[in-house]
């Protein structure tokens, strides 16, 4: 499969002199496309460090993060908002929405300054998104007016409006009850399956053994990676405690 992006011996630190602490330890990693992949570690491990480093949220100190053949250290401010804005998808624990506007105008504002001219085909798709996630028939309601998992499917649909060639995810079933959260995985599987990457980072083994790789972080480092032939939202428990199992022996 082609190459989405990757990043090579990646490193980042916080802080100045005695206080600098070195949160990305040399990481090199690579995702394709279709792939399903989980980072996984402890409180501190550089988990979401490493999500924004590959995304050009953060700059790093040293490496190379190559992003469709582009090197992203190479661009301006300009060029990795535009990247992200059209190439990517964000998925946080709490969907940042705009209590003003219902939940339809939250899903396709921020396509609207690259599509203008074109607000049905922008709405069509909205709503082709908000049919395939579940959540048809809530585009008047406020953001007020539908429950957490709800939210989450509207952030979905937001993030998928560009057809972006990844989706990150950080933590985004960590408020959700169980059964909303595996709903969510499920789209995140569909999503995959029709060739777009999904990199999600998570605390949850019971997530991260849905997902076809995990990379398990510790101290700023990948110290093993779990491969599965596919991703799986039945029949888990054995992969379940593997990872688990695979945790306490190289993350803890």
């Amino acid at each position: 499969m082609k190459s989405v992006f990757f990043g090579e011996n990646i490193v980042k630190s916080f802080g100045d002199g005695d206080k600098s602490r070195k949160v990305l330890d040399g990481v090199s990693l690579a995702v394709s496309e279709g792939e399903f992949v989980s980072i996984m570690g402890p409180s501190g491990s550089g988990k979401s460090t490493l999500m924004f480093a590959l995304s050009g949220m953060d700059g790093v100190d040293s490496g190379r993060v190559h992003f469709e053949g582009r090197d992203i250290s190479g661009m301006t401010e300009n060029e990795l908002a535009d990247m992200r804005r059209t190439r990517m998808g964000f998925v946080f624990q709490q969907p940042t929405l705009l209590k003003n506007l219902n939940i339809l105008d939250n899903i396709i504002l921020p396509s609207m300054r690259d599509n203008r001219g074109h607000n049905g085909k922008i709405v069509a798709r909205a709503r082709m998104l908000m049919e395939r996630t579940g959540i048809a028939g809530l585009e008047e309601r406020g953001v007020t007016e539908v429950s957490g998992g709800q939210l989450q499917r509207v952030g979905i649909c937001r993030a998928l409006m560009s057809r972006p060639a990844v989706l990150f995810a950080d933590e985004p079933t960590g408020s959700l009850n169980s059964q909303s959260a595996q709903e969510i995985m499920d789209i995140f599987a569909e999503i995959s399956d029709e060739g777009t990457a999904v990199v999600l980072v998570t605390h949850d083994a019971r997530v991260a053994a849905q997902t076809q790789r995990i990379m398990f972080m510790r101290d700023g480092k990948i110290v093993r990676e779990m491969q599965f032939a596919e991703a799986a939202s039945e029949g888990l428990e054995d992969r379940f405690q593997e990872v688990v199992a695979t945790m306490r022996e190289h993350c803890i």
